[in-house]
């Protein structure tokens, strides 16, 4: 039987490079997208299963696991770009972000759990150069990519040594969520210079991390929380 491998948030810049890497080194994916237009075509381009589902609905592991209940690895490719002052911050602002980025992939392991620890498998999540470098207005999503850091390293310690899991921590990259910062070229060209190499990050810069985070080249590694950042983190 071929190991199975699931994207959720397969549409987006990273989750289609991942897909599109994973499956051309001849994995198996199922991919995870609310756009059924988008999802559906991303899956005949690569000849891959998928479901349609919006991870901010209660049921959406149920709608998953309908279509696939053997996994050897998850990679929870969702995010957002919450930037507000903070005196305009509301508790349902950290409701639904946490929601997104927290609490469904919570919910996704635990449906998945039993099966990635049969399998010897791999989590792959991400975070945010901003949960560790301070960056005005980003009070609400460095929080919440912050509580996926720290659910990276718990589970990690909880899951060792059937289950690996591991986080990536990226800086802006070409996405469309992050379109609507990216369309000022003035801006955009400001914050690539920002970086130590010059430029913004793009989809395959993570996926390719990701691809072999999830895999078996990875095999000694867990628990870690790896920059795909340009130096940003650490060099600027």
């Amino acid at each position: 039987m071929s190991e199975k491998y699931l994207v959720v948030g397969a549409t987006g810049s990273i989750g289609s490079n991942l897909a599109e890497q994973l499956t051309a080194s001849g994995k198996e994916v199922h991919l995870v997208g609310r756009n059924d237009i988008q999802t559906q075509s991303l899956a005949k381009k690569l000849n891959c299963n998928f479901t349609i589902a919006d991870v901010l609905e209660d049921n959406f592991v149920d709608k998953i696991k309908s279509n696939i209940q053997d996994v050897k690895g998850v990679a929870y490719c969702v995010g957002s770009i919450d930037l507000k002052p903070l005196r305009m911050v509301n508790e349902n602002d950290f409701n639904k972000c946490m929601k997104l980025n927290l609490y469904s992939v919570v919910n996704l392991i635990k449906g998945f759990q039993e099966s990635l620890k049969k399998n010897k498998g791999s989590i792959v999540l991400f975070s945010t150069v901003a949960a560790q470098r301070g960056f005005t207005n980003h009070s609400i999503i460095a929080s919440t990519k912050a509580a996926v850091e720290g659910l990276t390293v718990s589970l990690a310690a909880e899951f060792a040594p059937n289950v690996r899991v591991n986080c990536i921590a990226p800086s802006l990259t070409n996405s469309k969520i992050a379109e609507p910062m990216l369309k000022n070229k003035v801006l955009a060209d400001g914050i690539a210079k920002a970086h130590p190499l010059k430029r913004l990050g793009e989809g395959k810069d993570s996926a390719s991390l990701a691809k072999f985070l999830i895999s078996e080249e990875s095999s000694w590694i867990t628990g870690q929380i790896i920059a795909v950042d340009g130096g940003r983190s650490r060099l600027s």
